[in-house]
């Protein structure tokens, strides 16, 4: 179990594969702060959970506002142990349709956001010389997959960006890792799959496991990189795909 003094960020953390983190440090006695847009998810969350965990509105595409905002959580809860890169958003559209504003938006919420949060914490985890950052990616990375060019390039971008901060960190004391989800069964994976039977139909036959992951198993495998079990781990990805990317 990590230690109850441990403090840890999460964004994107009251839905989908976050909010499952977030329950999952919170059971294991982790001061977890949430940082989300959706307020109203935040606060049901938060009440949900207990004392343990609370949150801060924000949206990270106001990157100017990262550093107070960072700056207002470690004088309020102490310098984060742990940050969690969940929050992040999809786009399926034709090739040939999407706009140069379009793939600027996924870009901006989805990698240089990501970006610029790190930055910050780390510059008060280098304070103490021990943290532990985990980003999630995806299959999308690692796959072609048609309709989400951007999508795409900001997740291989995150692997990338994984490699090179752990590099340059890990002799900090921080470590650096990625987890890259499968096909989970989300609300976001929902709308995706149901409305394309044929690229479900897809999904579920190179799956050797034969049925979509849970929320919970990419909590699982984020806290397994965050905790003191993985303290010789950095640099990694971790696949949690029940097969997908092996099976033919």
């Amino acid at each position: 179990m990590i230690s109850e003094t441990k403090v840890a960020i999460i964004t994107g953390g009251a839905s989908g594969l976050g909010l499952a983190t977030t329950k999952k440090f919170v059971e294991n006695g982790i001061k977890t702060i949430m940082i989300s847009r959706n307020e109203q998810k935040l606060a049901e969350t938060a009440a949900k959970f207990g004392p343990l965990c609370v949150y801060k509105s924000y949206d990270l595409n106001d990157l100017a506002g990262i550093p107070a905002l960072i700056n207002e959580i470690v004088k309020e809860y102490g310098i984060p142990d742990i940050l969690v890169n969940n929050a992040g958003i999809n786009q399926k559209k034709d090739f040939l349709d999407v706009t140069d504003e379009d793939f600027q938006h996924v870009l901006q919420t989805n990698l240089i956001s990501v970006f610029a949060i790190s930055r910050e914490v780390i510059k008060y985890m280098t304070e103490k010389e021990s943290g532990s950052v985990v980003n999630i990616s995806s299959m999308a990375s690692r796959y072609g997959i048609p309709y989400v060019i951007a999508y795409s390039a900001t997740k291989a971008a995150i692997e990338g960006m994984t490699r090179a901060m752990s590099t340059e960190l890990s002799p900090k004391g921080i470590r650096v890792n990625c987890v890259a989800p499968g096909f989970i069964a989300t609300d976001m994976s929902a709308q995706a799959l149901n409305n394309d039977p044929e690229r479900k139909n897809k999904v579920m036959s190179r799956t050797p496991m034969g049925k979509l992951g849970e929320p919970t198993d990419i909590a699982e495998a984020v806290y397994y990189l965050a905790s003191d079990a993985a303290k010789y781990v950095t640099g990694t990805v971790l696949v949690v795909d029940g097969g997908n990317s092996v099976g033919f």
